[in-house]
């Protein structure tokens, strides 16, 4: 179960929790381009809201295969005014920051951020954990190798649990040595791995489940799902959301989606089923 200290309160989610994806970049591998002005940020945020995300993503930075890297002034244009005005026009909606650099983190959270995303799990920038373990501030801790231009060059295959888990142990460690930590573990499903590998993550969470930390599957129209189906990003809405409820099933206590309407009718199915399993079950 998902417990988050946020501005002085306390969230407790009795289900699994939803964070819909807000890309203000140009070039992000599935809506780049769609929500780079202010207004149409706002009307798909407001959107996702209605739809029952719990978390509205921010993404200032595309990672996506190939794609050149913006810099830190570029991803800060790009992130921290529409940070403000979901504060401001949602101010009780909770708001997590897709960035893999210190600086950025530090100064969306100056701004009202409730959670930081580092897809390198404190890897790419060496002031990002020092900076989070001090200020014990709500991180997700996504399982990475490389460097932000080498990272989709590795194919993790064969049983690769182990190294999941050796990566969060040890990145966990150091936000340990801080003090209590506020820490949420991301496999890192689409990011380096085989689709074989991608798919045993996917089966079985508890495995490189670290200290009973809750656990995010971003596996939003992502290329396991397309490889199989021969989809696309545009066309993979059907595909993520059966993985979604696969994910549910196996114990995934938060989804990283573009499309929330669908994540949160999976949450409700799976949730009504496993109560009725349990029942059947006495």
């Amino acid at each position: 179960m998902l417990r988050l200290i946020s501005r002085n309160k306390t969230i407790l989610f009795d289900r699994p929790a939803l964070m819909g994806i807000l890309n203000v970049t140009p070039d992000s591998f599935s809506d780049g381009g769609r929500y780079n002005q202010m207004d149409q940020a706002l009307l798909h945020c407001e959107q996702m809201i209605a739809d029952g995300a719990d978390f509205i993503d921010i993404g200032g930075c595309s990672t996506r295969p190939n794609n050149a890297i913006a810099s830190e002034s570029e991803e800060m244009e790009r992130v921290i005014p529409i940070l403000k005005a979901i504060r401001e026009a949602f101010p009780d909606t909770l708001v997590s920051i897709d960035t893999f650099r210190k600086n950025v983190a530090e100064a969306s959270v100056d701004e009202g951020a409730d959670l930081i995303n580092d897809i390198s799990g404190g890897l790419f920038d060496k002031d990002m954990l020092p900076y989070i373990g001090q200020h014990h501030i709500p991180y997700v801790m996504m399982h990475c190798v490389g460097t932000p231009e080498t990272m989709h060059q590795y194919t993790l295959s064969g049983d690769i649990h182990q190294t999941v888990m050796a990566f969060f142990e040890e990145q966990c460690q150091v936000l340990e040595a801080y003090g209590e930590q506020q820490i949420i573990l991301d496999p890192g499903i689409g990011f380096g791995k085989s689709l074989e590998a991608n798919y045993q993550l996917l089966n079985d969470l508890n495995r490189y489940r670290y200290h009973n930390l809750p656990i995010l599957i971003g596996i939003s129209r992502k290329s396991l799902i397309n490889k199989v189906l021969n989809t696309t990003p545009d066309t993979a809405e059907n595909g993520t959301t059966v993985l979604n409820t696969i994910a549910l099933l196996n114990g995934a206590d938060l989804l990283r989606v573009h499309d929330v309407k669908n994540a949160r009718e999976a949450i409700e199915l799976v949730g009504n089923f496993c109560t009725f399993a349990t029942k059947l079950a006495l």
